[in-house]
């Protein structure tokens, strides 16, 4: 029996994913024109962006206005309630009006219709109902409409507000790309927390440098460099030729490698068996990047350059950790 329950409550909980994301997969069909002109006018606003809507649907308002506002937008969500009850005063003629309403009909919102037709203010409706009264009142209406509710009972709004988050992360993200919105604008509005910390810092920020450096000539002994990178303890050193520029690195991988393959490693040099043309990053990157490659190539020290190819520090994936960054 409870084996049995179990397997419905599993059922059920994929089956609301399948109805949720087909919901969002549908949104597909309806970009075209209107949301191309939506982005238009919320481009050239110059004002605020208003976000409206009430219920689940003003939820949804508040994070499309959180996001818009953090990828450079500024925007404000209205309660339409309160709207006719003086809140109303913040809407200036400057502004763009996005209003949410499943069913376009949604009484609180039509209340505030008149008013922002008499600042003129351009209105982008987001509706499920492309025949309502919202839908023919907006210069530009968006369909967010769902075949169904992902609820058993078809009522609760659950695919619909999905759909309608979906829409509007569409038209932030695209209003990002427009506005050209770049990793130095995200800090600006991000200045705390993991992701402020990845674009705050520099790679010569937390980089090591000076004696603490892992430095040998392609000319030493393999097994020399072994007791280099045993003593500095970073798993890794960074190999020079005699002019200084970096030619590769070996790592704690490269040396199990080469222990298997050989028999013996006595007569061995350095550069026999270093990884050649190793990754690297400058110290004027951001330590986010660098945590980039150290997860997409699976290491965990870089060596950091100059433009001349020379090492001036090594970046460690503890470094990044201690910072906060990873």
């Amino acid at each position: 029996m409870v084996a049995m329950a179990l397997s419905k409550i599993i059922d059920t909980a994929k089956e609301v994913l399948d109805i949720e994301a087909k919901s969002i997969l549908r949104l597909k069909d309806n970009i075209g024109e209107d949301f191309d002109k939506a982005i238009d006018i919320l481009y050239n606003c110059k004002g605020r962006v208003i976000v409206t809507g009430m219920g689940k649907s003003g939820i949804i308002g508040k994070k499309i206005a959180a996001t818009m506002s953090s990828t450079g937008t500024p925007t404000y969500f209205l309660h339409p309630a309160e709207s006719t009850h003086g809140d109303s005063g913040v809407i200036t003629r400057n502004d763009v009006i996005i209003a949410i309403s499943n069913s376009g009909e949604t009484q609180e919102l039509m209340n505030l219709l008149p008013l922002i037709k008499r600042f003129g203010c351009p209105l982008i409706g987001m509706t499920g109902n492309i025949n309502s009264t919202l839908a023919k009142t907006s210069d530009v209406t968006l369909d967010i409409s769902v075949e169904r509710e992902a609820d058993t009972l078809g009522k609760a709004p659950t695919a619909s507000t999905t759909a309608t988050l979906a829409m509007g992360d569409a038209l932030a993200v695209c209003l990002m790309e427009e506005k050209g919105f770049t990793k130095e604008d995200f800090l600006m509005f991000h200045p705390s927390g993991k992701l402020g910390k990845g674009l705050t810092y520099k790679v010569k920020d937390l980089m090591i440098t000076g004696e603490r450096m892992p430095i040998v000539k392609d000319s030493e002994s393999f097994t020399g460099v072994i007791r280099t990178i045993s003593d500095y303890k970073l798993g890794m050193a960074m190999i020079v030729d005699n002019s200084g520029t970096l030619t590769g690195v070996l790592t704690d991988g490269d040396i199990r490698r080469t222990i298997i393959k050989h028999n013996d490693t006595s007569g061995l040099s350095v550069k026999d068996v270093m990884t050649a043309n190793p990754k690297r990053i400058t110290e004027d990157a951001y330590a986010a990047s660098a945590l980039n490659l150290m997860e997409k190539y699976s290491i965990t020290a870089l060596a950091v350059v100059d433009d001349k190819n020379t090492p001036v520090g090594v970046i460690h994936v503890h470094d990044l950790l201690r910072a906060g960054v990873a």
